[in-house]
């Protein structure tokens, strides 16, 4: 397992406080699709946080929390670059679909944002 990975699992792999999303949203770049958002800043430290946003506007606490779940299994699998403050904000869009349109909709948006070690054509070769 990459010392990434572990990272994801960790209690600091994490945003935890409003402070730490304010400043990623504030000075942060991002990039969308139909299903998700990405903002990004670098964070000067050894490894990536990531923070994740779903509004009530997605679903109830349910399908807010299985969104959540969702995104971070996408990110155990992807080889995210260290370094950065991520956060991922679901669109309502998210809440029909499935893990691997989940998966590629979030793998293209970091290739996007050169927030990968390899790109992601290159881990899941066949996707546009």
């Amino acid at each position: 397992m990459m010392a990434q990975e572990v990272a994801v699992l960790k209690r600091e792999g994490y945003l935890t406080k409003p402070q730490q999303y304010a400043q990623v949203y504030e000075k942060g770049n991002s990039w969308r699709n139909s299903l998700v958002v990405v903002k990004a800043l670098p964070n000067g430290l050894d490894l990536s946080r990531y923070g994740f946003s779903v509004s009530k506007r997605v679903g109830k606490a349910v399908t807010r929390n299985r969104i959540k779940r969702l995104l971070r299994e996408v990110l155990r699998r992807m080889p995210v670059k260290p370094g950065w403050d991520i956060v991922f904000i679901a669109r309502p869009a998210v809440a029909g679909a499935d893990f691997a349109s989940l998966e590629e909709a979030v793998g293209v948006l970091l290739s996007r944002a050169e927030l990968l070690i390899r790109k992601y054509e290159e881990i899941c070769p066949g996707v546009d």
